[in-house]
């Protein structure tokens, strides 16, 4: 939900779609000019083309006060050759010594002015790229999907330039049309806008302008005409790289070194004007950011971000998301790519120190494209190779991934209809038939239509089925997706099953625009439904019904710029009806007239008689839980400081006080100097769970009998994140990435079920027998460190040089000892170090 409502308060296109809708306007129209000489890409105008070329002027301002004439004028021109698109742009401004020239590494905003160029070249308003400066050079690019939705992970090959001078500054770009997609055609009209930000006024203009109270943000881009004569976007591209690497292996005084070295490449080659097939071979992906660290006490697996390359450009074009809606959504969705390239499923079974800790991707290849006529097709297949650990038992199988996705536009964007089909097949053998599944696939089918500019309807189907030996089976129906193996539930564990099938069923209604928003929703997953071989779910068996509503101002007053207050309830059961969770949720966003943001909110939850039968006691019978509440506030500084303040509080009480959290996250980023910047947060957690899983324990005479036990646990975390970036120009950078992490708990009071549906709380517990446990219930303290270190330079557009550093350090106690916090991070530091050093070289080649 805090995702959404952030997209939202960021004014960003995302939020922007949620606006109320403009009357229509007639489309604004440029005219490109053809370049018969190249121009000279260095931000002047004082090439042949940029003499003849149309102006665009009327700008007008956008962001805060939507149709106000703008502050300072900007002149914009457009010119095109058979191989590039050009634009050059003036931004006039009387104080030009005030616009600050901050570096940054690429596809980070500093903190200064800004000039965009937006471009549909599909001309279907649903589609295009953004391509943005800053006045010291720093690039920015995206890709647009949905008319409003923004992928950053998107990364073009393209130039720019600026200069800052007596009249302003200026920035002329050269964007390759082998980056961009439009058919094959004699003559060519582009979607076209350009943004300018002018950061000390927190001012946005545009041209055309751009209505915040307006649905869509591709479908209200104006018009370039006169682009005559240029070649099919066809092309070939392949980026080679070779590695070598130094990394620590296992040791008995703790590690060796060994040196490796890796090749690879990436392709990317146009099919036809449409359709483009992107491929890598051996990919490596040692230079992207070593993921944060957790201890997950729960049943559930820890969510990741997806960070390597490959996989998250376009990754819209491939996602279908499950469980999802505005109120609550955690990445749940039929492809989750960080399944391709997972940690072997059976290391810690038949793995040890020396065995990998990543299954090879042999290759991979994607095919993604929209057709003129509204078809979007993506199609995504991978191939892993088996992994061995001791004796060289198979810790991981060969596996092949597929994955196929099309969507169609209908009434010109307003409706859109699609499919999914995602199919996973595994190599097993004697040693991984009875615990992995030999083969997964889903299909699913979603609409969506909008009707009156601002309703909208969203439907989705999906089925799955999974196969596998009746042992693989049995354990499938007995991870905690499942559970059918609890003693109060309907459902009963098949042991002669060799498949396992189900579906789920979402229906959404909203208004997308105005001055009040909505969506209400309802979802269901049947028992069976299994997807976690390619995709994400956390449990089956679920119904939800929610809804939230939201009021926004958006006219600047004098307190604030703009507001947001929403509303949500949700209420979620079992397929059998048991009721899981009844919530209500409020939470308010505003930008103060200097620009801090204030936040709060507050859920009161288990409202009611609700239950819990997934993660309090892992298989076992179904627990009632109390009533909660939980009340959140956050503060946020002026982006433009030198020093940014930010701080988030959250608070958890339930159980009737028994538990509680209290969460505190300071964090400040700094600008040292205007190549330096860095950030360093804390995130401190003092838990208190007084009906924590312990652990099942089968009686010792009585087979059939099982003792479920719960704890009281006192846990406290902290973790720190320091990062700190060096740009020595808008090419070369420098970026540290350190996380040392401590989390340390003590369990007491053991219990186990006595009547866990009881009204009372001391009810539901009693007395567990066995003293060797109740005695000595022990604890944890965890620790560990990543760190990265990667120096990047971009030696010309798309062909890149990395120097990285890795370090991991971990450390494990188990018990909670009586060091300090301090203690612990100076014990993290005295534990073995995990290095690895490595050099990457890439090369860009087009064709």
């Amino acid at each position: 939900m805090l995702t959404f409502l952030f997209a939202v308060v960021a004014g960003t296109p995302q939020g922007a779609a949620s606006a109320p809708p403009a009357p229509p306007t007639p489309t604004r129209q440029a005219t490109a000019s053809r370049a018969v000489h190249l121009p000279i890409i260095d931000g002047r105008d004082d090439d042949e083309v940029w003499k003849t070329a149309q102006p665009i002027t009327e700008f007008q301002e956008f962001d805060p006060d939507e149709g106000k004439p703008a502050r300072f004028p900007t002149m914009a021109k457009v010119a095109y050759d058979e191989h590039n698109f050009y634009v050059f742009i003036r931004a006039f401004d009387p104080e030009p010594q005030k616009i600050m020239k901050y570096l940054a590494r690429r596809d980070v905003r500093p903190p200064t002015d800004q000039l965009k160029i937006v471009i549909d070249s599909y001309h279907d308003r649903r589609t295009g790229y953004e391509f943005a400066v800053s006045p010291g050079g720093v690039k920015r690019d995206y890709a647009i999907y949905n008319d409003a939705n923004e992928d950053d992970s998107w990364d073009g090959v393209w130039d720019v330039a600026t200069t800052v001078d007596s009249l302003g500054w200026t920035a002329e770009f050269r964007i390759p049309l082998s980056q961009l997609r439009y058919a094959n055609a004699p003559v060519h009209t582009f979607g076209f806008a350009v943004w300018r930000d002018i950061e000390r006024f927190k001012e946005r203009v545009s041209w055309p302008v751009y209505h915040r109270q307006q649905a869509g943000f591709a479908s209200q881009l104006g018009d370039v005409t006169g682009i005559a004569g240029i070649s099919s976007p066809r092309r070939l591209e392949a980026t080679p790289y070779v590695v070598t690497k130094n990394v620590s292996v296992p040791a008995a005084a703790g590690f060796d070194h060994a040196q490796r070295f890796t090749a690879g490449a990436d392709f990317k080659y146009g099919l036809t004007s449409n359709l483009t097939l992107d491929a890598t071979v051996n990919p490596d992906f040692g230079q992207v950011e070593a993921d944060p660290s957790v201890l997950n006490l729960s049943a559930f697996e820890t969510f990741f971000q997806e960070k390597r390359p490959f996989f998250i450009e376009g990754a819209n074009l491939l996602s279908f998301g499950v469980n999802c809606n505005v109120v609550n959504c955690q990445g749940e969705g039929l492809f989750y790519s960080r399944r391709i390239g997972r940690a072997p499923q059976l290391g810690d079974l038949y793995g040890d120190a020396t065995s990998a800790t990543a299954t090879t991707i042999l290759g991979a290849a994607k095919l993604t494209g929209r057709m003129p006529g509204g078809l979007s097709v993506g199609v995504l297949d991978a191939v892993t190779q088996r992994q061995s650990g001791i004796q060289n038992i198979t810790i991981e199988p060969a596996s092949n991934y597929g994955l196929l996705r099309v969507t169609q536009d209908l009434r010109n964007g307003e409706s859109t209809i699609g499919l999914i089909a995602t199919a996973v097949n595994r190599s097993l053998d004697d040693s991984t038939r009875d615990l992995l599944r030999s083969s997964a696939d889903v299909v699913g089918f979603n609409l969506r239509h909008r009707f009156l500019h601002m309703y909208q309807l969203q439907a989705a189907v999906t089925g799955s089925r999974v196969t596998g030996s009746p042992q693989a089976l049995i354990t499938t129906q007995m991870e905690p997706a499942h559970y059918y193996q609890r003693p109060d539930g309907p459902l009963r564990v098949d042991s002669t099953a060799t498949s396992l099938s189900g579906s789920t069923e979402q229906l959404k209604f909203g208004k997308v625009a105005g001055f009040i928003m909505f969506e209400t929703s309802y979802q269901r997953i049947t028992p069976g439904y299994e997807i976690n071989d390619l995709g994400f779910l956390n449990r089956a068996d679920w119904q939800d019904q929610s809804t939230w509503a939201s009021l926004n101002f958006q006219t600047p007053n004098a307190v604030f710029n703009r507001l947001f207050w929403n509303f949500n309830e949700w209420n979620d059961w079992t397929i059998a009806g048991l009721p899981l969770e009844r919530a209500v949720n409020t939470n308010a966003h505003t930008e103060l007239r200097n620009h801090w943001w204030l936040h709060a909110g507050g859920t009161a939850g288990q409202l009611g008689s609700t239950f819990c039968d997934r993660n309090c006691v892992r298989g076992g019978p179904a627990l009632r839980l109390d009533p909660y509440i939980a009340p959140w506030a956050g503060i946020q500084g002026d982006p433009r400081g030198i020093v940014v303040p930010n701080l988030f509080v959250n608070y958890w009480r339930g159980d009737g006080g028994r538990s509680a959290t209290l969460n505190l996250q300071p964090e400040a980023d700094f600008r040292i100097a205007n190549r330096w910047t860095g950030s360093l947060g804390l995130n401190v957690t003092r838990n208190r769970t007084d009906n924590q899983w312990f652990g099942n324990f089968p009686d010792p005479a009585l087979a059939t009998v099982t003792h479920y036990t719960i704890a009281h646990l006192e846990q406290r975390t902290m973790s720190l994140l320091l990062r700190v970036n060096y740009t020595a120009s808008p090419t070369l950078t420098l970026q540290i990435y350190a996380s040392p992490f401590v989390s340390k708990g003590i369990y007491s009071n053991v219990r186990e079920l006595k009547d866990p549906r009881a009204r009372q709380y001391d009810d539901r517990f009693q007395a567990y027998g066995d003293t060797a446990v109740t005695n000595n219930p022990g604890g944890f303290d965890v620790k560990f460190f990543n760190s990265n270190t990667v120096l990047r330079w971009e030696y010309q557009p798309g062909s890149t040089l990395y120097l990285v550093w890795t370090q991991g350090r971990n450390d494990f106690d188990g018990v909670l000892g009586t060091r300090s916090f301090s203690g612990d991070f100076r014990q993290l530091f005295r534990a073995p170090a995990n290095n690895t050093f490595l050099i990457k070289v890439s090369h860009w080649f087009d064709w």
